[in-house]
């Protein structure tokens, strides 16, 4: 529906329209930029916007023709283009989160895997720090991914990383920053596990695990995984196997601040987003080119990166960075007679 200003009597000023939602002379929302992306990753030509918005923006939608669309897509080409060349010589990275996100889109099939790296700063931000699709999610396409970081002036490495039980990102990991430290997801370790379970176990069995990820030190961690094992290995030993196999690298999150555990359990800073676009991206006919989707999807986690929720505890961050030792999430300071002895 149309508004226009209403008119007076002579010589009365003019009642202007004012919208409560969209700012005076604005010819685009910010919801629109991320939804012109959704649209093409759905198959939508360009010679279709006009059509496909007019119910959001009148049927004189303005500014969607198809060189507009073009010219759209191309401003974003640049914007990526800028972003992966951006210099990180002045970045640090405290944490960092990694995952190998399989989408729903028409994509092409021998590249369907976007490898993500989401980082937090030092002042407690999380930002999209790596990004690219990967053939699957090799090693070799995970070291690319970590070398061209490190080629752009990452020289620091990050204290630790958060991921999935993939292999191919642990070993890239070594081999280009050693010295960071591994802790695996708690969320797809628990899916992991219960894939190896009868649905009618499950349910107390994901409470076990719970007594486990949420136990307040690493004594009572260890405790909980030596019950469930006890518990649970006569009937589904590949459970427990799964479970134990990865016992120091699940529980690494409590060497380092309280405050941080919630951020450090699991790869959800990258999780949560991709579920929102695994929902608005859907398989159609034909295939989009790596080119097109990664540019596509980056448009997408650039909006929701927006709303990324910082880090709590901002002030334990300085610690982390100069080497303080915690313990069991609590810092550790020695005591003259500590220090004595």
């Amino acid at each position: 529906m149309k508004l226009r200003d209403r008119g007076t009597d002579e010589g009365e000023e003019r009642i202007r329209f004012t919208s409560a939602l969209l700012p005076r002379w604005a010819r685009r929302t910010r919801s629109l930029d991320a939804l012109l992306p959704i649209l093409y990753l759905r198959g939508l030509s360009m010679g279709d916007f006009q059509e496909a918005l007019a119910a959001l923006l009148g049927k004189e939608a303005p500014n969607l023709s198809p060189p507009v669309i073009a010219r759209l897509r191309d401003e974003w080409q640049a914007e990526y283009t800028r972003w992966q060349r951006r210099d990180l010589s002045a970045r640090h990275y405290v944490y960092i989160w990694a995952d190998g996100v399989y989408l729903q889109a028409r994509m092409e099939p021998q590249a369907e895997c976007m490898l993500v790296l989401v980082g937090a700063t030092p002042e407690g931000k999380k930002e999209l720090l790596g990004f690219q699709v990967g053939v699957r999610e090799s090693a070799q396409s995970w070291r690319e991914l970590l070398v061209d970081l490190k080629a752009r002036g990452l020289a620091t490495a990050p204290e630790l990383a958060t991921g999935d039980g993939a292999l191919g990102f642990w070993k890239a990991l070594e081999a280009i920053f050693p010295t960071t430290r591994h802790q695996r997801c708690w969320a797809h370790k628990v899916s992991n596990v219960m894939n190896k379970l009868p649905k009618s176990v499950q349910p107390t069995a994901k409470q076990d695990l719970r007594e486990v990820w949420q136990a307040p030190d690493r004594a009572t961690a260890e405790a909980a995984i030596a019950t469930f094992a006890e518990k649970y290995a006569a009937k589904y030993e590949k459970a427990v196997a799964c479970l134990v196999k990865d016992r120091d690298a699940l529980l690494t999150f409590y060497d380092f601040p309280a405050e941080h555990w919630d951020h450090l359990r699991t790869a959800n800073p990258i999780e949560s987003v991709f579920a929102t676009v695994r929902h608005r991206t859907v398989r159609t006919k034909g295939a989009l080119s790596q080119d097109t989707a990664r540019l596509m999807v980056f448009k997408l986690v650039m909006a929701a990166a927006k709303t990324w929720r910082r880090l709590k505890g901002e002030n334990q961050l300085p610690k982390v960075v100069q080497g303080v030792t915690f313990r069991n999430g609590v810092e550790v300071t020695d005591t003259p007679a500590q220090t004595a002895a």
